[in-house]
């Protein structure tokens, strides 16, 4: 839409030209007019609906609202109804910053740019010159988002959940401490995967466990039929406390990495082929039979720790050799939650390390979500493995 001449002179007379993009200068001006104009115009819409229904409502003033924009801040007068149901779209009642700037920041945060190569970005691209105040506040309003996304509710079954975990540096007390971050990625029951949740792990053992199985029942998990973990101590005994008829499989690939850290670099590439005897053996007996085999050959007396590792976590080896083929390969490739972490690790590199908890959460959330909107179809693997899933599991399954 083209502006009149004469409109553009009147707005022109008696201005500096080195101000009119500057703060506090036309452009500011013309948002400030533009944004309140609208906000008005809203409401006159919102009362003439009102009315039309019946209900008795009318203007009540007008209030202040402060408003971040990409170059300054704002001022606003937003007009307030008598009923107090008027809720603007353009700027909405808790919102603090006009939304464009903001999922530029944000997007930019997601993809693990510093605060200080999004100042750069913004300078070089739009000549913003931006604190990293504002950028702290624009990135902490994603906090509220986080909270509403931690308690939303689930779907009441899950086939196959992954819990994993990644080690994060974060202060605390004065100290910088590995934290563990733990992930939930679950496969629901037409193959579509969504992550659960992410937590901090404060405290070691299976309180925490506990904790965080109550929480994923609370919000709707009635039933998880086989839950994939990484080995660690009091977690299997949690899982079961509170969804009993799940199966807790150690995962096929922890197992092997945790194996791996026993051997130098140039064995590293013929003990893999030696542990794959193990786990893609056809049942448990003969699985058993090739890790005897593997204790008792070369590679099991030069690395006898791979072994011991493999026997201590057996217990939860076993369920795995009762699926048939394509559920093991469901459960063995573990290319959804292992590029999850791939994008996390990224992210995280770039920081060091965090200042507080919620920094960390912050950032994990917006690059969870952002590698999540790629997520488009069921993995190939999954339409084999969800007919044998129904067979297994029965009405478990077929009824969700």
């Amino acid at each position: 839409m083209a502006i009149e001449k004469e409109v553009l002179d009147r707005l022109l007379a008696g201005r500096d030209p080195q101000e009119l993009f500057a703060k506090d200068g036309l452009l500011d001006d013309l948002k400030k007019a533009l944004s309140e104009r609208i906000l008005n115009a809203e409401l006159d819409d919102h009362l003439d609906e009102e009315q039309a229904t019946g209900l008795a409502n009318r203007r009540n003033g007008h209030s202040k609202k402060t408003v971040l924009t990409g170059t300054s801040k704002l001022e606003l007068s937003i007009p307030r109804d008598r009923a107090g149901s008027f809720d603007p779209k353009l700027i909405a009642k808790y919102q603090r910053r006009f939304p464009d700037f903001d999922a530029k920041i944000v997007s930019m945060y997601a993809r693990g740019m510093s605060v200080r190569e999004i100042r750069g970005h913004l300078e070089e691209l739009y000549g913003i010159d931006v604190s990293p105040d504002l950028i702290s506040v624009v990135t902490d309003a994603v906090l509220e988002e986080v909270a509403e996304w931690q308690n939303r509710p689930l779907d009441a079954c899950f086939p196959l959940v992954f819990f994993d975990a990644i080690r994060v540096k974060i202060r605390d007390e004065g100290f910088v401490r590995n934290k563990a971050i733990y992930i939930a990625l679950g496969i629901l029951p037409d193959g579509g995967k969504e992550i659960l949740g992410i937590w901090i792990e404060q405290t070691e053992g299976a309180k925490f466990w506990l904790r965080v199985m109550n929480e994923l029942k609370n919000r709707g998990v009635a039933d998880i039929l086989i839950a994939v973990v990484d080995g660690l101590k009091g977690f299997p005994e949690a899982i079961n406390a509170v969804f009993p008829q799940t199966v807790v499989q150690t995962c096929i690939v922890h197992l092997i990495r945790h194996s791996l850290e026993f051997v130098s670099w140039k064995d590293r590439k013929p003990v893999v082929p030696a542990l794959r005897a193990i786990y893609r053996a056809k049942d448990a007996e003969a699985g058993l039979a090739a890790l005897d085999a593997f204790d008792a050959g070369y590679w099991g007396q030069r690395y006898p720790a791979i072994a011991q590792s493999w026997r201590r976590n057996w217990l939860h080896v076993v369920p795995f050799f009762a699926f048939p083929e394509s559920v093991r390969r469901i459960i063995y490739t573990t290319n959804a939650i292992e590029a999850l972490n791939s994008k996390l690790r990224r992210a995280v590199r770039t920081r060091g390390h965090f200042p507080n908890d919620d920094a960390a959460m912050k950032l994990l959330y917006l690059v969870l979500n952002h590698a999540a909107e790629e997520w488009k179809r069921a993995p190939r693997e999954w339409f084999e493995a969800r007919t044998q899933f129904a067979v297994v599991f029965g009405e478990r399954f077929v009824s969700q």
